[in-house]
């Protein structure tokens, strides 16, 4: 088992695995976790979410981002300048549609989380734009990650 620096398994799973977890999700929902899909702006349901919490991965739980982290970027996509552990996501290089973006994925189950941008606020200057679909939010702590 490999253990993240909170302490959550980031074991990745297989692809069989992937599928078993994500038999029931919501066709929008696997689009934008396993073909990069984007959600349109302004109606993620976790957009204006503002209460305490983790929003952790939509398809495996681990957790992604805490509210304390999370901001209003106009952009119309939930917003956060800090992920909750490093190591819970990994960025690869998105060349898609003319341009070079570095698009984050979980971590454990690879799937599609949305970009991050060099013009959030202090203290980091990193602005991880996320689709609410990618996420489900857990009020309160720390999110089930095993």
């Amino acid at each position: 088992m490999i253990r993240s620096s909170a302490g959550f398994d980031l074991t990745p799973m297989d692809a069989e695995r992937r599928a078993q977890m994500a038999r029931d999700l919501p066709a929008e929902v696997r689009h934008v976790l396993f073909e990069q899909g984007t959600e349109p702006p302004f109606c993620g349901d976790l957009l204006h979410e503002k209460r305490e919490g983790v929003f952790a991965c939509a398809l495996c739980g681990l957790p992604l981002f805490r509210s304390t982290t999370k901001f209003e970027s106009g952009t119309g996509w939930p917003s956060f300048w800090e992920p909750f552990a490093p190591d819970h996501i990994h960025e690869v290089r998105d060349v898609r549609h003319g341009m070079v973006r570095a698009e984050i994925r979980c971590a454990r189950c690879d799937s599609h989380l949305g970009h991050v941008f060099p013009d959030g606020p202090p203290p980091t200057g990193l602005r991880y734009c996320l689709n609410s679909a990618a996420l489900r939010f857990e009020a309160g702590g720390a999110a089930d990650g095993e």
